[in-house]
This record gives structure tokens, sequence and C-alpha cells, in this order.
């Protein structure tokens, strides 16, 4: 059928529902009139790049299902692009809804394609990452139109969202070289451009060519995710007058986009202590006028490293019932190294229950059900029901079945054996005899 609208938000203005509407209603248990009326207004975003046919759509909105994204890809000293097609598949086999490449070597482009041809979640991706790579060039030597060329040629490849650090400039450079921050920026992207900016003394492309990047994103249908650059990287600039200041600016640029029925996210902290988590999520909900929230973390201590997963699940599940709507995993691999396998496994755990926890306290339609399910196999004492409502089977089989009970293991566990206060409430329930010795 032929597509008559631009972007997911155009289709919702003119009343129209699309495909994707109707299957994120489904997934989310709200009627597509709800899903439609969000979209409209910039509540909520479905991304969905119109070449990415393999698609299996998600909606990412305060008022739907916390969603979770991976980060993944290739760097100069990891460089195998087959280790990071199964980080993909096992993401994507352990729920995550978003994949973002951020690939830093090597030709990007096949990888890229064959993500966005073949796997069903959303893809993301950082052009000012692969800007250099691209061209083969150091940054001072690229312009402002090689950046502008390549968030086209994502968007050619099908990509769904771009993370574009269009909130700093050149007041930023001033605000950063006043020297208050302890860890000045920690972004990657926003690193880029601030120091493009410094060596050639040019404002920031993607916020002086914001107007040409609507229209690029208008065309295919790609998400913009307004890159926090000024995201604070430790507790003592968290929620500082910089962090703030950029906030304000993607604020702005949220209302041209949705003049423009360009989908938004909003980017956010990053490491933050726990009593202002809420704040933030208040402040960003005002500030960028409800459009989703989508966060790194946030981390609530510096002092984690090889456990920054937990950390980050801490912060995320605060965030989330403050109305974050999109959780960027953490490993615990974060600020030590390019995650492993068992990082990735780790991290999407961690992220999941950060984000189930937030649901359930939230009130979403259904988020309970599965928590509902697994206590009346745990009253039943049937192991093979909890597996099947288990976040992580595998592991917990794995645990119990290197550690069973020596006497009757169909109905315990080794911690407590005949002790076990589920058994003992049945059977007295029942009017049986509770043996113990």
């Amino acid at each position: 059928m032929e597509r008559n609208y631009h972007t997911q938000m155009e289709a919702a203005r003119m009343g129209m529902i699309t495909p994707e509407m109707e299957k994120v209603a489904e997934k989310e248990h709200y009627p597509v009139e709800k899903i439609k009326a969000w979209l409209a207004e910039g509540q909520m975003v479905i991304p969905a790049n119109r070449l990415h046919a393999s698609l299996d759509p998600n909606g990412v909105g305060r008022m739907l299902r916390t969603k979770i994204n991976v980060n993944l890809g290739v760097s100069r000293d990891c460089k195998d692009y087959d280790i990071e097609m199964q980080k993909v598949l096992s993401a994507v086999n352990m729920g995550a809804e978003a994949i973002m490449d951020l690939s830093s070597h090597g030709n990007t482009e096949p990888f890229r394609k064959k993500l966005t041809s073949e796997c069903p979640a959303m893809i993301g991706t950082v052009p000012v990452y692969d800007a250099v790579i691209h061209y083969q060039r150091d940054l001072a030597t690229l312009t402002a139109r090689d950046f502008i060329d390549v968030v086209r040629l994502h968007a050619e490849n099908g990509v769904d969202f771009v993370t574009l650090h269009c909130g700093i400039n050149k007041k930023t450079i001033s605000d950063i070289k006043s020297g208050k921050r302890k860890m000045n920026i920690v972004s990657r992207g926003g690193s880029l451009v601030f120091a493009w900016m410094s060596m050639t003394g040019e404002e920031n492309p993607f916020y002086e060519y914001f107007d040409e990047i609507l229209e690029i994103c208008r065309e295919y249908d790609v998400t913009i995710s307004l890159g926090d650059a000024c995201r604070p990287g430790c507790l003592a600039d968290a929620t500082d007058g910089v962090q703030i200041g950029e906030l304000l600016r993607l604020g702005e640029l949220t209302k041209r986009a949705w003049a423009k029925d360009v989908q938004v996210m909003i980017e956010g902290p990053g490491h933050v202590p726990m009593d202002q988590i809420a704040a933030n999520m208040k402040l960003e909900e005002t500030i960028c006028q409800g459009a989703p929230f989508y966060v790194l973390g946030p981390l609530v201590t510096d002092i984690a490293p090889g456990y920054d997963h937990i950390t980050a699940a801490i912060g995320g599940a605060i965030a989330a019932m403050n109305g974050a709507s999109f959780l960027c995993y953490v490993t615990p691999a974060e600020h030590l190294a390019l995650p492993n396998l068992e990082d990735v496994r780790q991290g999407i755990v961690a992220s999941k229950i950060a984000a189930h926890a937030a649901d359930i306290a939230k009130g979403l339609p259904g988020a309970r059900d599965q928590d509902d399910r697994m206590a009346d196999a745990r009253r039943k004492l049937d192991w093979e029901e909890q597996w099947k409502y288990a976040l992580d089977p595998e592991t917990a089989k794995k645990i119990r079945d290197s550690r069973l009970p020596e006497d009757d293991h169909s109905d315990t566990c080794s911690m407590c054996g005949k002790f076990c206060a589920v058994r003992s409430m049945n059977k007295a329930l029942a009017g049986e005899m509770i043996d113990i010795l």
C-alpha cells in the first residue's frame, strides 16, 4: 500500500492509523486512538525508518512500558563484527527493544545495513562517530557539510533513530573552559563536536544546520535523539548550569522538530545522586514538553567500576518510575573496556529488572501479571512454572540444579529443605502432618 505520509507523527496529526501504531497498541494494551493522540502530541515516538523492513515496531513514551537499548559496535582494539552480531542476537533474544551501533573502526556501513535488513529491534547510531571513519580524515579537516551528509547516509541505510549533539554551541565552550566542572564533557559524541568547534572556530553544524537535518529525518522518518553532550560524568557535576543550559536548548529544538512533524527523544544523564533523579525527570518533562526521555543509567555512585550495571539499574528504576521512557543499558565493563557477551547479558538483565520494577510502580496495564504468575508457581512449588516466568530462566535453573537438596528435591530448595515456609504452610492448610526430621 502506498504510504501517503512522511512520519508517524505526521500520520497521527492527519488522523491516520498506521500499521506501526496498531502493533504498538497491541503490545501496550492501549486503544490505538490513544497511541495516535500521544504521537500527535510528541509524548511518544515510534522510531521506524521507512527503509527498515525487518523492524518489529515499539513505542517509547513515559505512559508505555519502559524500553531498553543496548550499545555495541567495534573499535580499533576490538574489531570483530561477527562477535558484535552475536551480541545483537543475544540482546534481541533477551528482550532488548533497541540496538545502537557505536562502531568507531573499519568499514561501518555493511554492518549497519546488515542490522537494518535483519534485526527486528530499533536501530540507532551516532553519525558524528562515523564521520571520521567514513571519510578517513582527521576531525579538524571535516566540514559542516561532511557531518550533514553522514546523517543522510545513516538515514538511507535504514537507521530508526540518530543521536545528534545539537544542544551545544559556542557559549558551551566558554562555560566548559571556565573550569567549574570536575569531568568536563564525558559524552564521546559531545567531545568530538566540542573539539571540532574548538579547532575550526565554527558553530556546531548539528545546531547551525538543524533545519536541513529535520528535512532528512522527515524524508525517511528518522527519530532524532537529541544528545546530551553535557551530561554529568560524575556526581559532582549533576544538575549543574552546563547540563541545564543544554537542556533548555534541547527544549527549543524539540519545538522546531515537532513543527516539521519529526519525532524527538531527549537524552539525559549520566551520573546523578539518587535524591536528584526525580527532579531531573521533572525538569526534562517541563522544559521539553513531555518528549520521551532516554537516560544512561543514571549511575548513582562513581566508585563501582565492575558493578556499574547495578549502579545504573538502581538509578534507572528511579528514573523510569519518575517518567523516563527509555533506559540505555550499562554493563559491568562500563568505564573499563568494550563489553563481551557475558557483560552484555548482565547489563541487559540489570536494565530489564529496573524497567520492569518501574513499570509495576507506574501501574501500567499488565505490568504485574508475570509477577503474579510467578507467585502462584512459588506457592505451588512448581519449578517448571517458575522457569517459565523467570526473567532469566537459564541462570535460575542452573543455580538450583547445581545445589539440589539431598531429600525430596521436587518441592524444596537446599537453603531451607523441609524447613521451607511454603511447604509447611501448604501442608498445614491441607491438614497434613509437617515432617521436619
